[in-house]
């Protein structure tokens, strides 16, 4: 599919209000593919507030949001090793109520929970705000609201 910038917030924004938890997305694509800003939308719409910076040097950052929700978000880009995952807590990951959100999730290698959404983010065209989107589910994680993507278009 499809979708414009706008569009790609929206249905982040409706993931973080609707989808049930513990929920793992694996956010894949190039720089400046949109990773970061669909994490964003998803802890917006869990209820986030104030600034959600990259986590690509602090590689973990956790927040609080509505109702006892936790957004875990992490960029793996700089992680050489998959065996360097014990230091940020990995296996503690995904229980409870967490939307768990990692960027260049390719790096776990085989430690990727079998359970879990992987989104995969291009640019439909150098200099495009369009993004062209796959989804696979892997194993049984819960439902994905809007997957496929049905949003209400803004007039």
């Amino acid at each position: 599919m499809i979708l414009s910038e706008g569009e790609v917030v929206r249905w982040g924004r409706r993931i973080g209000r609707e989808v049930g938890t513990p929920v793992f997305l694996g956010i894949r694509g190039q720089l400046g593919a949109g990773k970061s800003v669909l994490a964003r939308a998803v802890a917006r719409g869990a209820g986030v507030d104030g600034a959600i910076p990259s986590p690509t040097f602090n590689l973990l950052f956790r927040y609080a949001g509505r109702d006892d929700l936790e957004v875990v978000h992490l960029d793996l880009y700089r992680l050489r090793d998959p065996e360097e995952l014990w230091e940020i807590g990995w296996e503690e990951l995904g229980h409870g109520s967490e939307i768990v959100m990692v960027e260049w999730p390719e790096r776990a290698g085989a430690r990727l929970p079998e359970d879990r959404w992987d989104i995969h983010l291009s640019v439909l065209e150098p200099g495009s705000h369009r993004r062209v989107i796959q989804v696979h589910r892997v194993g049984s994680p819960p439902h994905l609201p809007g997957f496929p993507v049905t949003l209400e278009r803004s007039s």
